[in-house]
């Protein structure tokens, strides 16, 4: 397709998009929107350096390429270069989501999957505002490289949010409901389960209570499990975080002991989701990567230039977060590997705990914090009152080594608006979740 630079590496990702916002405030419509886009990423490296530029112009690509490689030093041996050996070839076309696209949707139907939720949201003498967001988004991606790749493939999501606020005298409480699938037809059938959330967030709202700052028994649900593997472990798999910190290599030394012997993480792109990445941005196809692995660091994320300076294999994870920016070292779908307990038994062997089901948001690397939105006091291996609870926070090496119990089922969740965010880059589309897990002890305010 493009007359490759000679003596030089280049490689060009095309993103052709397609995507819609729809956005209601009580009942009324603020934002619809339909756009289709392209752009295309270019990239030159001459052994020394890289060179770079995008575009919305596709017709202009050789020309971009051209440019590029008048910047650079010619190298006849540049294919002997080790960062360039590391490039896989792969030619192929994987298009999943023609069929179902939701560029075939009428707008129509995406405004009435939104209208179908308004009576329910009315109903409720608590509720003193809230928003319903449709999102969707396709991507047909194409990669092709002076290495010899051709890869096309797709991808899609489609997803809604109904951002929930209650008040009751002076206490408030606010709460989002939300799915996310590669599906638009998934999202329906929906309405008794959002009934079910509001009575649960008004049962919070009236009854909740501070909790008593302390250590306790922890149970996650499996989003906020999710999001723990994510933010606190995750991001210091990224390797681009070890490139010329020797004390971040030492502390992350593949073999180590470092979390309790029923633990595994997974990072894996091929899982369908909003974390579904079959190739990421420099062609290399999608890997299971365990970063632990029943208790023992086994991997990290890796781009080329990574895997290279750290002597290991690619994973599949230089991801940009759209055609503007050059791919950096990211996660797709990270989650944690199911247990042997049933939900029933981890919680049966808790006299006295916290349950996180919700979460506002968590951060942290080597000590992480997760705010919890709903949660709840265990007692007597029941879930029992619900609590008010700031923090949620620990050593995150420490708590690893904590975890002591690990439901059988996993449960995998996509992010409808939000997404990871790393440098200037956000929000990229991850997938993430795991099991309920059962941390032994962990300060809670």
């Amino acid at each position: 397709m493009f007359k490759f630079p000679e003596n030089l590496y280049s490689d060009v990702r095309i993103e052709d998009v397609y995507e819609t916002k729809i956005v209601y405030k009580l009942g009324e419509v603020e934002e619809a929107r339909t756009r289709k886009y392209k752009g295309a990423f270019i990239r030159v490296f001459d052994g020394q350096r890289w060179y770079y530029s995008s575009t919305s112009n596709i017709a202009n690509i050789q020309n971009e390429l051209e440019t590029l490689a008048s910047y650079a030093t010619l190298d006849e041996k540049i294919m002997e270069n080790p960062i360039v050996k590391k490039f896989q070839v792969h030619k192929e076309k994987l298009i999943k989501f023609e069929k179902d696209s939701v560029e075939k949707i009428e707008e129509d139907e995406k405004h009435e999957l939104l209208k179908n939720f308004f009576p329910i949201l009315k109903e409720s003498k608590f509720m003193t505002n809230w928003t319903a967001t449709y999102v969707d988004r396709k991507v047909v991606k194409s990669f092709y490289s002076s290495k010899g790749s051709e890869i096309v493939f797709d991808t899609q999501t489609a997803g809604f949010s109904i951002y929930l606020y209650f008040s009751h005298g002076e206490k408030k409480f606010s709460e989002g409901f939300q799915k996310a699938y590669n599906s638009f037809y998934k999202l329906h059938g929906k309405e008794e389960e959002l009934k079910s959330f509001i009575k649960k967030c008004e049962e919070f709202l009236l009854n909740s209570k501070p909790i008593e700052a302390g250590q306790y028994t922890v149970i996650l649900s499996p989003l906020a499990a999710g999001i723990f593997a994510h933010e606190s472990f995750g991001h210091k798999s990224e390797s681009d975080f070890m490139l010329g910190n020797e004390a971040m290599k030492k502390e992350w030394t593949v073999g180590k002991k470092v979390g309790s012997d029923i633990l595994s993480i997974v990072d894996d792109g091929n899982i369908e989701g909003t974390g579904y990445t079959p190739f990421d941005d420099e062609g290399t196809k999608a890997e299971k990567t365990y970063l632990i692995k029943k208790g023992i660091l086994s991997g990290r994320l890796h781009n080329a230039t990574t895997a290279y300076h750290l002597n290991e294999d690619l994973t599949g994870n230089a991801r940009a977060v759209n055609f503007e920016f050059e791919p950096i070292v990211r996660m797709t779908t990270t989650f944690i590997e199911a247990g042997s307990k049933t939900k029933e038994e981890l919680f049966s062997e808790v006299e006295d705990g916290v349950y996180i089901e919700g979460v506002k948001h968590g951060s942290g690397m080597s000590t992480f914090t997760i705010a919890p939105s709903v949660a709840y006091r265990i007692r007597d291996g029941k879930i029992a009152e619900p609590v008010n609870i700031s923090v949620v926070t620990g050593n995150v090496m420490e708590t690893l080594k904590e975890i002591d119990g690990l439901s059988n089922e996993v449960e995998l969740l996509s992010s409808v608006l939000g997404g990871c965010g790393k440098m200037e880059q956000w929000p990229l589309p991850v997938g993430f979740g795991g099991p309920y897990v059962r941390v032994k002890k962990l300060n809670v305010y």
